[in-house]
């Protein structure tokens, strides 16, 4: 059985939240390994990883650049589904320059919008079931979602998916600075509330890239499931 973490959530909002100094980024230093076509083309099962997942125009590369703290690890586009193969990141060691083996970012194929052959289509879909129940270095999946709008289809398979294999997950409403305050916080209780409807087990977090609303937060979900991990500090 999957270790699960269910901290409580909540909004922040604050236009400096999250642009600290590098040190202060427990996720920064992230560098990017390979980019594989199919699960068995991954590092080595072992250590810990999160992937990332997500509608390819919910914000899922931008998401991934501020939580890292680097504007161009993870590839953005004004043409959304440009990720179209598992890549791989990998975080050093605390106060180490050397990147660790063991633990991993793993950003998905984005879902939903790409142009692309159905046979591919389907080889996404195909892989990224594999590997999301059969990684045994998986801990948690972070997946990203426009705040702005309901869950797509893609989001509830996605969650109830993890629901069915324990699998930790934090939902990051993505784009809250396109809405007031008043606006993301009704949107984010709705949500929760057809997640407790739904009886899937995931947390959320109002985020924006741009703003740095919900960074802290979502930097310290992510390095929580992987201090669950691998014990470390």
């Amino acid at each position: 059985m999957r270790q699960t973490r269910h901290p409580g959530h909540g909004l922040a909002w604050t236009q400096a939240q999250g642009r600290k100094k590098a040190s202060d980024n427990p996720l920064h230093g992230a560098a990017f390994v390979l980019a594989a076509h199919r699960p068995d083309q991954l590092p080595s099962d072992a250590g810990a990883e999160i992937a990332f997942a997500g509608r390819s125009n919910a914000g899922k590369s931008s998401a991934l650049n501020a939580l890292t703290g680097h504007s161009s690890l993870a590839r953005t586009s004004k043409t959304p589904g440009r990720t179209q193969q598992l890549v791989v990141f990998a975080l050093p060691e605390k106060n180490e320059t050397a990147l660790c083996a063991g633990r991993r970012l793993v950003d998905l194929p984005g879902y939903g919008y790409a142009k692309v052959p159905p046979a591919l289509r389907d080889h996404w879909r195909h892989a990224i079931d594999h590997y999301l129940r059969n990684r045994q270095s998986l801990r948690g999946l972070v997946l990203i979602a426009d705040i702005r709008h309901a869950l797509t289809a893609f989001d509830r398979q996605m969650l109830a998916f993890c629901a069915d294999i324990e699998l930790p997950c934090v939902v990051l409403l993505s784009k809250a600075d396109k809405l007031s305050r008043a606006q993301a916080r009704t949107r984010q209780r709705e949500v929760d509330a057809e997640i407790a409807k739904e009886h899937w087990r995931a947390r959320t977090i109002a985020f924006s890239a741009p703003a740095g609303t919900g960074l802290d937060e979502a930097r310290a979900a992510v390095t929580a499931l992987l201090k669950d991990a691998t014990g470390a500090e």
